[in-house]
């Protein structure tokens, strides 16, 4: 089975998580993210770039009414450097894990956790509280593929939810939100494995998932079920000016 690429995982991402609208301003693709958060607003090299092409993502951002920033993805050094001269601060250095799907145990149903779409309104309430609020809850709805909330309920009370969409033979899981009286019980692991039987039961092979270094308990999650992070990338953001 070949490992997807990390190219493979940044489209399955763009195709999972997608902006309100992607604009082609070569050699950038820009990203229109309607207050989706940063993944559906950075800016993206599409070819080779050179430090003068910053200028031309700048202004395309700020013409979308977004403040500059960029993506950095593996073998982007030299426009890491152009950024880093300009005065653009690193934001959320984010790690990529990976696994296949036949590593997952036990892939089998778990009677407390719902896979459906639209979420319910208790899902809803849950995502909130953890600030994934109706903007990010429209990036979800514009997702085109396979996919659902996966909800955990105790006692009648929603104690987890998480989005899984699928892109090909990958599947794609955002915003896992844990309530936190239902910490620390292995709750997460459940949701997680829920995702993974979701997943296998809509076609794909591979689940990923993308999740900001300073998120240690997270991280500790996925590198205990045996997922391998298999790439990293951070952003950049332009300098505020001054008043």
């Amino acid at each position: 089975m070949t490992v997807p690429s990390t190219q493979d995982l940044f489209h399955a991402l763009d195709e999972t998580w997608p902006p309100a609208r992607f604009v082609k301003h070569s050699p950038w693709l820009l990203r229109e993210g309607a207050g989706g958060g940063q993944r559906v607003s950075a800016a993206t090299a599409i070819t080779e770039v050179c430090e003068s092409d910053i200028a031309i993502a700048e202004e395309g951002m700020r013409a979308l009414g977004q403040h500059p920033l960029f993506m950095l993805r593996p073998g982007e050094d030299a426009l890491d450097e152009w950024l880093q001269s300009r005065a653009y601060e690193i934001v959320d250095p984010v790690a990529i894990y990976l696994m296949p799907l036949t590593e997952v145990i036990p892939l089998a149903t778990d009677a407390e956790i719902q896979a459906d779409w639209p979420p319910n309104a208790e899902a809803l309430a849950l995502w909130a509280g953890g600030g994934i609020g109706p903007a990010r809850i429209a990036v979800m709805e514009r997702a085109k593929g396979a996919k659902t909330a996966l909800v955990a309920t105790d006692d009648q009370t929603c104690s987890g939810v998480a989005f899984v969409a699928v892109c090909g033979r990958i599947a794609m899981l955002h915003a896992l939100e844990v309530a936190p009286s239902a910490r620390r019980v292995g709750l997460g692991r459940r949701v997680m494995n829920a995702a993974a039987h979701w997943t296998a039961s809509n076609g794909a092979a591979w689940l990923s998932l993308m999740v900001t270094r300073a998120n240690t308990p997270a991280n500790a999650l996925y590198r205990g079920l045996g997922m391998r992070e298999v790439g990293a990338y951070h952003y950049r953001r332009a300098p505020k000016a001054k008043s």
